[in-house]
């Protein structure tokens, strides 16, 4: 039996400046912005190829602190390539980081080593991480 991971809250402050970070800046698909009266509002994006999406919302999502969410992790193919898109979408975003030694040689250093962090607006954490073999 598989187990997917399908959908991740995000806990934000300010749904529309969320909705427009995710979607206009990160490039996230917008699945669905759901409006059922004036207390509850939902909104899935979704990353390009992931089958993980998250959610951002009030009302019929859980009540957590805006920022408080840490550690989402994003992988892509080509860490330089993910940091220029960022850098040219006007994501402030950290410069390419190796952490750590991969147990054996790889055919470019930075294959699961290579990372780069980011913010969205409220102070939630992400991570993208390199992993060219799932390209």
């Amino acid at each position: 039996m598989n187990w997917t991971l399908e959908v991740v809250i995000v806990p934000v402050s300010d749904i529309d400046r969320a909705k427009e970070f995710y979607a206009d800046q990160l490039g996230f698909h917008v699945d669905h912005d759901t409006v059922i009266g004036d207390e509850v509002r939902i909104v899935q994006l979704t990353p390009p190829g992931s089958g993980c999406s998250i959610v951002i919302g009030k009302g019929a999502v859980p009540d957590m602190p805006p920022g408080s969410l840490k550690g989402l992790q994003l992988v892509v193919p080509d860490i330089n390539r993910a940091h220029a898109e960022l850098v040219a979408r006007g994501v402030p975003v950290s410069d390419v980081q190796k952490l750590g030694e991969n147990p054996r040689p790889t055919p470019d250093p930075l294959d699961n080593v290579g990372f780069v962090f980011f913010a969205d607006p409220d102070g939630n954490g992400w991570a993208v991480q390199q992993i060219s073999s799932r390209a």
